[in-house]
């Protein structure tokens, strides 16, 4: 089977490329990487809203959930919980940089599996705890997992794409995060039903099939021709890309990985490299989107969804149950995000959402702080459903931007010589951003109530103004080509292009 061709595109070989059932197979094995991340964002928020896990592990906030007079805002605002789940986090800003080693000189495949294994483990430690220090011991080694599979994916995902679908194959991860989120959220739905005390265990350990995916994907896909060119494997990296490609006619596109290769063997120090003054372009913007990302809100709402539901006075089914629809409204939308990116372009997609976020976090701000108080914890029907719908509109357009495009824009605008480095700082900005709001969000709800929308539908609007003034375009244009077509182009990074 050759594959399906598609349309010229600017530059060596790949105007000939097809898409090959190998590049297929390879980017649906290595996205699973996503899927066991979104499952661990989905189940979390699902878990701590549950009763028989709250007693074992977090009595004193299970007794505050059944006290009458307490404030609603404040009644899951435990350091406890926070640290449950953001540890996770904590875990995998620091092993993505373990992960930089091993994904330049072991290989993407190899860092892929590695991942894998330290899913695996934290899932049966977590579905086995009988104490607080073994649930967070395994939630550490699932952050251990995650630091390598996002530092390693997207970076994988990206180097074996043709350029004209990059963007769709790239966002098979963020698709692959949703899809893991949609389903722990209908895990935790059933599992919360169960009697006797143990579906929270289930829920956590159903975590272990994206990991067994992700193992097993790992063992059966191919390593890039970058990182094998990369380590001096080039006859290899040839025939892969020659596989990978679907077409004979690779010779300009192989000697440009050769190229820059050659280059990437002389830096010595990749991280020390990134200060360098032409490599500030690519390390600003890939450290502002992760900051941007995290700031819109959405992990928290992500996070927290089951709670956040319970705490607007949701009983706990409909809690989780408007949970399962955020999910399936994420997966939805995420999709329309693969067919639109190469399409339209990533700064249309950013700009236009970040309009609709900041809207539905106004209008749910309002609602919010006019008809709930302390001492009123029931919203009306009528309002609840509308605070769910522009929840759901709000998820909706993120993922169909800031949450896939946050991924690829990074994993495509560094050179090679620093690109894992690039992914490494990427997924630590991420992850700290990401610890720091898991950690304070339910505190920040206590304090701030309502005010919370406000607070993050202001980061919105400064990150629709760095989208609008600073962030290039990079739809099309081959990886080896952005210093020439994008940087040297750009009304205000060109200025940094002039300097070795």
């Amino acid at each position: 089977m050759s594959g399906i061709g598609f349309g010229p595109a600017v530059g060596g070989g790949d105007s000939e490329a097809k898409i090959t059932p190998t590049i297929i197979i390879s980017c649906l094995m290595a996205a699973t990487g996503g899927l066991m991340y979104g499952y661990d964002i989905g189940i979390t928020g699902g878990v701590t809203s549950m009763a028989d896990f709250l007693k074992k592990f977090f009595p004193g906030v299970y007794q505050r959930t059944q006290e009458e007079v307490n404030s609603t805002y404040c009644k899951y605002d435990s350091h406890g919980i926070q640290l449950f789940t953001s540890s996770l986090y904590l875990a995998g800003l620091t092993a993505t940089f373990f992960a930089s080693y091993t994904t330049r000189r072991l290989g993407r495949r190899l860092t892929m599996l590695i991942a894998g294994v330290f899913f695996i483990a934290g899932t049966v430690f977590n579905a086995a705890a009988q104490d607080l220090a073994i649930l967070i011991f395994g939630r550490i080694l699932l952050g251990c997992g995650i630091g390598f599979a996002n530092q390693v994916v997207p970076m994988f995902l990206t180097e074996i794409a043709p350029t004209r679908i990059r963007g769709g194959l790239n966002i098979l991860f963020q698709l692959n995060i949703t899809i893991g989120i949609l389903s722990a959220n209908y895990v935790n739905n059933g599992t919360s039903k169960i009697k006797g005390g143990w579906g929270w265990r289930l829920s956590l350990g159903l975590a272990g099939i994206p990991a067994c995916l992700l193992t097993l994907g790992a063992l059966l896909v191919v390593d890039t021709p970058n990182s094998l060119i990369e380590r001096g494997c080039f006859e290899e990296g040839k025939a892969i890309l020659r596989k990978i490609r679907g077409t004979n006619n690779i010779e300009p596109e192989f000697l440009e990985l050769v190229e820059a290769s050659r280059i990437a063997e002389e830096v010595k120090h990749p991280f020390r490299n990134l200060l360098k003054r032409r490599n500030r372009p690519q390390l600003v913007i890939a450290i502002f989107l992760q900051i941007f990302q995290q700031c819109t809100g959405i992990n928290a709402i992500m996070f927290y969804a089951p709670v956040l539901f319970n705490t607007l006075g949701f009983k706990t089914d409909a809690s989780l149950f408007s949970a399962a629809i955020i999910g399936a409204v994420n997966v939805l939308s995420t999709i329309v995000s693969i067919y639109l990116a190469d399409k339209v372009g990533r700064r249309a997609l950013l700009t236009e959402a970040g309009i609709q976020m900041f809207l539905s976090q106004i209008v749910i701000a309002n609602i919010i702080g006019i008809k709930m108080k302390d001492d009123s914890v029931d919203l009306s029907k009528s309002l609840a459903i509308i605070v769910v719908i522009l929840v759901c509109t709000f998820v909706s357009s993120f993922a169909w931007s800031w949450g896939p495009l946050c991924w690829l824009i990074p994993s495509e605008i560094f050179p090679l010589e620093t690109r894992s480095a690039g992914q490494s700082v990427t997924v630590c900005v991420n992850f700290l951003i990401t610890f720091v709001i898991a950690q304070a969000f339910l505190s920040l709800l206590c304090h701030l109530k309502y005010g919370i929308f406000l607070f993050f539908s202001g980061w919105i609007l400064i990150m629709s103004a760095f989208v609008l003034f600073l962030l290039p375009e990079t739809k099309n244009i081959r990886i080896e080509e952005m210093t020439e077509r994008v940087w040297k182009q750009h009304w205000f990074w060109k200025r940094f292009m002039d300097y070795d």
